[in-house]
């Protein structure tokens, strides 16, 4: 979005709980019957091969900031951009498959979309969904002390690059794509139920760049125990091997004067660009291990990774 739109008349409400000052999942209105909306949007063009995997992956990164915001997705928009002079309608359907299975298994209904004729293939969705006033999850509250836990490894930018060079062995690939295919509604579950600080899906701007966002928004710093940071099968050998995005490095680049520590991979690695990352979150020490009791009953693989503290916005290495 284009920062002088920030004060204009439009992006503010009365209603408006969550909006774009603090780089939010989603956007958040409240009701009149004290229930919200919550609003967000995502597409990208794509990461994997098979059609019908790419349009479920594109589900579930879409619909994974309603639930980083502790909601449950009611409704989506679908948007196409297809080169249909070069690529075939079936093959648009396939995606399209992907994605429709992906949204039935979150229960949430695709009420319509749009689709326009476009060089490179994107797709996405807009989706809408709610919570209670009480319930919401935002980027801005995580307070010192409080203890950082990621539901879901690194590493699919790394693989989903080097799989574009034709070097990522199979089983890397699969494991990858299962994850990327996979919701975060448990994980969403299990944090509203428990009653976190604060919260953040791990997408584009990678692991440190969605930390550094919620870090400003709540006035705070954190450590990050890089020994405790789950990293997908294979990624760390296609590191080493020079396969890195350059979604990543712009990552990194950004991130540099707040990123303190930490080796050459480890800086790579928490900043490398994710597709449809699990959840970070910010939650008091003392409801950490009802946390992880509660993620290990949904199924959830959850890695406590380190620390909120009492700093200017800036993340340690160790």
């Amino acid at each position: 979005m284009l920062r002088p739109l920030q004060d204009h008349p439009a992006f503010s409400s009365p209603n408006l709980m969550v909006g774009v000052e603090t780089l939010d999942d989603a956007g958040v209105y409240r009701l009149p019957d004290g229930r919200v909306l919550i609003q967000t949007v995502d597409f990208f063009t794509p990461v994997v091969d098979d059609p019908r995997a790419w349009g479920a992956i594109a589900a579930a990164n879409a619909l994974s900031d309603v639930y980083a915001m502790g909601g449950t997705p009611l409704t989506a928009l679908q948007l196409m951009c297809w080169p249909s002079q070069d690529l075939s309608l079936q093959m648009l359907g396939e995606v399209a498959s992907g994605g429709a299975d992906k949204m039935a298994q979150a229960g949430c209904t695709v009420v319509g979309g749009h689709t326009i004729d476009d060089p490179e293939p994107k797709y996405g969705f807009a989706v809408t969904g709610t919570a209670s006033a009480e319930e919401i999850v935002t980027n801005s509250g995580a307070r010192p002390g409080d203890r950082l836990v990621l539901t879901k490894p690194l590493g699919t930018g790394i693989i989903t690059t080097a799989v574009k060079a034709d070097q990522c062995p199979p089983g890397v690939l699969a494991a990858a794509v299962e994850q990327m295919s996979a919701l975060n509604a448990a994980a969403g579950r299990a944090m509203v139920s428990v009653g976190v600080s604060a919260a953040t899906d791990v997408t584009g701007y990678g692991l440190a760049g969605h930390l550094l966002s919620m870090l400003r928004a709540s006035g705070a710093a954190a450590l990050v125990d890089t020994a405790r940071v789950p990293i997908l099968r294979g990624a760390a050998e296609l590191l080493a091997a020079g396969h890195y995005p350059g979604g990543s490095l712009r990552n990194l680049q950004a991130a540099e004067p707040r990123l303190r520590g930490g080796d050459p991979t480890s800086r790579r690695l928490v900043c490398d660009a994710q597709t449809s990352g699990g959840l970070l979150i910010s939650v008091p020490s003392a409801r950490v291990e009802e946390l992880e009791s509660r993620l290990e009953e949904e199924g959830v693989s959850a890695a406590v990774i380190g620390e909120v503290i009492d700093a200017e916005p800036a993340i340690e290495l160790r």
